[in-house]
Formats: C-alpha cells, structure tokens, sequence
C-alpha cells in the first residue's frame, strides 16, 4: 500500500498523540481516519454542486421569472443596456 509521509510540530504531534491515546487507537489510523472522512466530505462536496448545477440548469427560466432582478442585463448591439 503506498504511503505518505506528513510533518507536524512538535505541538500538533503532541495533540495527535493525546487524541489518540483518548480514543484507545494509534496515530497513523487517526491521521488515516481523518484524511479519509475529508475526502468523503470533498466527494459529496462535489457532487452537490453537480447536482445543483444541473437542477439551475433545468431550471433557469423559472429562476429567470422568479428573480428578474438577478439577471445579467440584457445586450443590445452589443453593449450592456
């Protein structure tokens, strides 16, 4: 399996190994833990913004009518009004 090396201060190192001592498990799977709950976050992150993209897409003249005031102003020859 590859691995990755990660520096901390003496202080962050510290706080780590206390945590883990706290929750009875070792350092490198509290590193581990934590890296994978983050890459999940950033996943479903991503997802939902897909996800609204494509429904504001869908959607774009409904939001158009619903929020005039919101829309880009309208080009005439072009230059902006």
């Amino acid at each position: 399996m590859p691995a990755l090396n990660v520096e901390f201060s003496d202080r962050e190192l510290e706080d780590l190994r206390q945590i883990a001592k706290e929750r009875g498990t070792s350092m490198k799977a509290l590193v581990r833990e934590a890296a994978a709950a983050d890459i999940v976050r950033h996943r479903a992150l991503k997802e939902g913004a897909e996800a609204f993209r494509q429904f504001f897409s869908a959607h774009a003249d409904e939001f158009a009518a619903a929020f005039p005031d919101d829309e880009p102003a309208a080009k005439v020859e072009g230059r902006a009004v």
